[in-house]
């Protein structure tokens, strides 16, 4: 077998078998049909298949849906998929529990709170995130978000909700600013 080279392993795909956005469903049947041109019918299910598209390195979609206003956009396509790429290429996406959505409000803004179970070559590197979506015209867009690592979040974490994550940032920006 000498000058034959083994297949470059994949990241692993969050939720099994599954759709990697942890819906239970395929993943055709779920994001994969987000990836493939269709449009995510609200924040809830965008936020879902940009997860999914982390974990299968599906780089053009999410560069599609960041929102114009999104700061990386500034960026040329070309170079921000080659950062995103180096960036995520040691990281494994491993499972997503969305912890609480609201809106859209008065302007058009909708959230989500989720959890991400992240690992980094063997180290625990998740999150939660609350991300902001507006709609420009076309479908939802990933505008912004707040991330805060495990370590800075209550236990358990199933109990967060939006209220309470609004909360624990207000209270660690006090503690840094003073």
């Amino acid at each position: 077998m000498a000058g034959k080279k083994k297949p470059k392993k994949r990241r692993r795909k969050a939720g099994g078998s599954g759709c990697p956005c942890g819906s239970g469903r395929a993943y055709g049947a779920c994001c994969g049909r987000f990836h493939g041109g269709e449009e995510p019918p609200d924040a809830e299910a965008l936020m879902r298949s940009r997860f999914a598209a982390f974990a299968r390195g599906e780089y053009e979609y999410l560069w599609r849906t960041l929102h114009p206003e999104h700061a990386d956009r500034s960026e040329p396509k070309a170079e921000w998929i080659a950062g995103a790429k180096e960036t995520t290429a040691p990281l494994s996406y491993r499972r997503l529990r969305v912890l609480g959505t609201d809106g859209p409000d008065e302007e058009g803004i909708a959230r989500v709170l989720f959890h991400a179970v992240v690992g980094r070559r063997g180290r625990d590197v998740s999150f939660a995130e609350l991300s902001r979506f507006a709609h420009d015209g076309d479908g939802w867009r990933y505008l912004d978000g707040i991330p805060l690592p495990n370590r800075a979040l209550p236990k358990p974490i199933d109990a967060l909700d939006i209220a309470a994550f609004v909360a624990l940032v207000a209270r660690l920006e006090a503690s840094t600013a003073g």
